[in-house]
């Protein structure tokens, strides 16, 4: 049994979804279960076991990893990150799980500018500690985090941000669960770290342009000093200050560190990433004036 936490979201509905049509049966950890199950298919709720279970409750969790051989740790970066995956890591060891494969992040080193990459990088050093074997994925920038951005483009024509002229690697949720999928049903992917991004690395200025192309009128992109990009966060977006000095310094990560696209997804899976430009035609509608 695969258990897949975080199965409501982006990458971890795409996981089950994958799993199942693998033929892989998985347990599918959700705090809403209706609702997952509402969004799943009828063929996909077939090799799927939904269960409730929260990471602030070990009782779940134990119940949850109970009989499982392999687990997907990934959560929503928060300021409890450390503690709440590093005791899903020891319930998994206490429990029997025998492989773990932890969402990462880039940069997760002890000296990163990122404060959440610092914080994956004790996580990944808790997980060397168990012993347990383990599969470490490090993604890029996720496509569907630009649908935040989607709002102001539909109201205003624009958006912002604080990169100037560095370039983003951005990669689709689906093929980190397709990478997922691959290192649990094949065991040669095993016991490494990959980075993950799509088939290219571009601009916000780019972004605009590609999205004035297909929208048919100009989105212009408003480049701010980091301080006043993240205050904007706070002030227009309503985002709590930690996440807002998260988006920040990730922004920045691409500045300090110019960023290039990696073929790590074509020599895994045998095929080509998603592009941003058919992740931006399928979700076309939510950036349109209505």
């Amino acid at each position: 049994m695969i258990v897949v936490m975080g199965a409501s979201s982006a990458t971890g509905s795409a996981l089950v979804r994958g799993l199942a049509a693998l033929g892989r049966p998985s347990r599918a950890l959700t705090r809403d279960p209706e609702r997952l199950r509402a969004e799943l298919s009828p063929a996909t709720l077939q090799w799927t076991e939904i269960h409730p279970a929260d990471a602030t409750d070990p009782a779940t969790l134990r119940a949850a990893f109970t009989d499982a051989r392999q687990l997907f740790l990934t959560m929503t970066n928060g300021p409890r990150q450390i503690e709440l995956e590093n005791r899903c890591i020891d319930i998994a060891a206490a429990t029997g799980i025998e492989h773990i494969v932890k969402l990462s992040a880039p940069a997760a080193e002890p000296g990163s500018p990122v404060t959440f990459s610092r914080w994956h990088h004790a996580i990944e050093e808790q997980l060397r500690a168990s012993r347990m074997e383990h599969t470490i994925l490090r993604p890029y920038a996720f496509m569907q985090k630009l649908l935040t951005l989607a709002p102001g483009i539909a109201a205003r024509s624009l958006f912002t941000g604080a990169m100037g002229t560095a370039a983003c690697n951005y990669i689709d949720c689906r093929d980190i669960a397709d990478v997922a999928a691959a290192v649990f049903t094949r065991p040669e992917l095993t016991g490494r770290t990959y980075t993950l991004t799509g088939t290219e690395a571009i601009t916000h200025a780019e972004l605009a342009t590609r999205l004035t192309r297909l929208l048919g009128h100009p989105i212009r992109y408003l480049d701010l000093p980091p301080t006043a990009f993240r205050d904007s966060l706070i002030r227009e977006a309503g985002m709590p200050p930690w996440l807002a000095t998260h988006v920040m310094e990730i922004q920045q990560l691409a500045v300090t560190r110019p960023e290039h696209p990696t073929d790590t997804v074509t020599r895994l899976l045998g095929s080509s990433p998603r592009t941003l430009d058919d992740f931006l035609r399928e979700n076309l509608e939510l950036f349109r004036r209505q």
